[in-house]
């Protein structure tokens, strides 16, 4: 039996439904990808659960920026964790941490306890932290389950050696997943240096919205981004990563 995982990153019940048809075999779910993703709402969270008979991790990420939080966020994320245990999510996407770049393990024992079950993935806070192979210890000590990284670069092909590393000094402690820049070409580069067998993608397209009329010079947010293009997760993205796992990974 062959053994990975194609996690797609979707923030929509459209992208979900594409994913699942491309062959992923779990999701993250978000909400607003386009800024690197934060909690979904229990909406979108139970219409994705209804449709998509995968496991499903929530992103628990309060807003967009640096993953050093104040306390009433800190308490805003533990009271998510607690709300989508209840709702039945697979697991969690999160972390926190300290001023000087190290893991907040306080906090993080805390989700530990309120999971009740659930997997907990330490999201890319990692590729931002102080040190990560001590950083990769911690974690193994408080019992989550996945890192995600890209190996502290902004493309995985960068953070290779990093990832590389990871993977071998993990020794299948935790998973190490790989993010950034994911899609069939880079795992069929990865996989034979990294022998990571968790990947994390979007598999994204730009659609146009399906507004006629546009006003101009209004923006909603970040000036710079387009108010009528559509991010979407693309089944065929999907499946051609998935392609390339089928022939490598057994």
């Amino acid at each position: 039996m062959k053994k990975y995982i194609l996690e797609a990153c979707v923030d929509s019940v459209e992208s979900a439904i594409a994913a699942l048809k491309g062959g992923a075999n779990r999701l993250e779910l978000c909400s607003s990808l386009i800024i690197g993703g934060t909690t979904p709402s229990i909406g979108l969270f139970r219409q994705v659960k209804e449709l998509c008979n995968v496991p499903i991790h929530v992103l628990i990420r309060p807003r967009y920026g640096d993953f050093h939080y104040t306390e009433k966020e800190q308490q805003v994320m533990i009271a998510d964790v607690e709300i989508f245990q209840k709702e039945g999510a697979s697991g969690v996407v999160i972390g926190v941490l300290n001023p000087d770049g190290s893991l907040n393990e306080q906090f993080m024992r805390e989700v530990k306890k309120r999971a009740k079950g659930m997997s907990i993935t330490l999201h890319r806070a990692f590729d931002v932290c102080a040190n990560p192979l001590e950083t990769m210890e911690k974690a193994i000590e408080l019992g989550i389950d996945t890192i995600l990284t890209s190996g502290q670069r902004n493309h995985c092909l960068e953070g290779m050696n990093l990832i590389t590393d990871l993977v071998k000094k993990a020794a299948n402690r935790i998973d190490i997943m790989i993010g950034g820049g994911v899609n069939a070409s880079v795992i069929k580069e990865l996989y034979p240096i990294t022998h990571a067998t968790s990947y994390h993608m979007s598999g994204k397209s730009i659609k146009p919205s399906g507004m006629t009329y546009r006003k101009e010079g209004i923006s909603m947010g970040v000036a710079s981004l387009d108010e009528y293009s559509i991010w979407q997760t693309e089944e065929e993205n999907i499946k051609a990563a998935k392609e390339i796992l089928e022939q490598y990974v057994i």
